[in-house]
C-alpha cells in the first residue's frame, strides 16, 4: 500500500484544472472527520472547504442539511465560480439532494461520493429518526432522487466504495450505476477517509478532465 508521501501530484493530476472543493461529512460527524483528507488535497493544489452541518445525527431531514450546504456555497464560493463536491456516506446523499434539487447541477463540475447509501442501507433501521429513515432501503426519499439520476451524467460523477463495508448494507448500494465507479478493498467504512488508496482515487477523480461543461 502506498504511503501518503509516495503520492505525488504527478500521480494524481490528469489535468491542471483545480476548482475549489467542498467536502461533506456523514452521520454523527463534523468537518473534523476530514483531518487527513483535507490537508492531503490541499497539498495537491486544491482549495478545500469542509463545513460542519448540524445536527448531523439524523434528527432532521437530509434536505435541511442540503439547504445548509447550499447556504455555505453561497458564503464561500464566488458567484459563478464552478466547484467540485465530495460527499462521504450520508454526506453523499446530502450532496446529491443539493445537486439534483437545489440547483447544484449548475455549479458542480466533478462530484464524488464515498461509501454513500444511494439505494439505502439496512443499518438505517437501527436509528428511528428522520434522516435515518431517508437512508433506509428503497425509502421514498431515495426513490425520488433515483428517478432522475440521469442528470448526474451531465457532470463528472464518480462513486468510490468498498465491498467490505459493514455500515452500508448491502455494500453495493454505494454504486449508483451511472458515471465512473471505483471499487477498493478497504477494510472499514470509516477508513475510506484515510486509506491512501481512497485518497488517491479521490484526487484522481477531482483531477479528471471534464467530459462536459454545464452552463453556469
Amino acid at each position: 500500500m502506498p504511503s501518503l508521501s509516495e503520492m505525488s501530484p504527478s500521480e494524481t493530476s490528469a489535468s491542471g484544472d483545480r476548482h475549489p472543493v467542498i467536502l461533506v461529512h456523514g452521520i454523527d460527524d463534523t468537518a473534523a472527520v476530514f483531518r487527513i483528507m483535507a490537508p492531503y488535497l490541499t497539498s495537491q493544489g486544491w482549495q478545500v472547504h469542509h463545513p460542519s452541518l448540524t445536527p448531523s445525527n439524523g434528527s432532521v431531514g437530509l434536505e435541511v442539511l442540503a439547504q445548509q450546504l447550499s447556504d455555505y456555497v453561497q458564503d464561500v464560493i464566488l458567484p459563478g465560480q464552478p466547484f467540485d463536491l465530495v460527499g462521504f456516506s450520508m454526506g453523499g446523499i446530502i450532496s446529491r439532494y443539493y445537486v439534483q434539487r437545489l440547483g447544484g447541477l449548475d455549479r458542480v463540475r466533478r462530484f464524488v461520493t464515498i461509501s454513500s447509501p444511494h439505494c439505502g442501507t439496512w443499518t438505517a433501521y437501527l436509528r428511528a429518526n428522520t434522516g435515518a429513515r431517508q437512508m433506509s432501503v428503497q425509502s421514498p426519499f431515495l426513490r425520488d432522487l433515483n428517478r432522475d439520476i440521469e442528470h448526474l451524467g451531465r457532470i463528472n460523477f464518480t462513486s468510490i466504495w468498498t465491498p467490505m463495508d459493514l455500515m452500508i448494507l448491502p455494500a453495493r448500494s454505494s454504486c449508483l450505476g451511472i458515471g465512473r465507479e471505483v471499487v477498493l478493498n478497504v477494510p472499514a467504512h470509516a477508513w475510506m477517509l484515510s486509506d491512501p488508496r481512497s485518497l488517491r482515487a479521490i484526487a484522481q477523480a477531482l483531477a479528471e478532465p471534464l467530459r462536459s461543461v454545464v452552463p453556469a
